[in-house]
């Protein structure tokens, strides 16, 4: 499996800092990629310490960056 790319994965981060309660589907149409590609990026996220909760209507929330 291709992991998403840093500039891909920073892009969905700046989004969801811009736009807390975002859902994965408006950050899809906002960068132009499939909608897919945003929910596989978000474990990816977690691994490079950009840290999102999701609530339970599946909108996403930044909680912060770990150094």
């Amino acid at each position: 499996m291709r992991r998403a790319s840093r500039e891909r994965l920073e892009a969905i981060w700046q989004v969801v800092e811009r736009e807390p309660g975002i859902r994965p589907g408006r950050i899809a149409r906002k960068l132009g990629i499939p909608r897919s590609s945003v929910t596989r990026a978000l474990p990816t996220l977690e691994e490079a310490g950009l840290l999102l909760g999701e609530d339970r209507k599946g909108r996403l929330w930044p909680w912060g960056r770990i150094k």
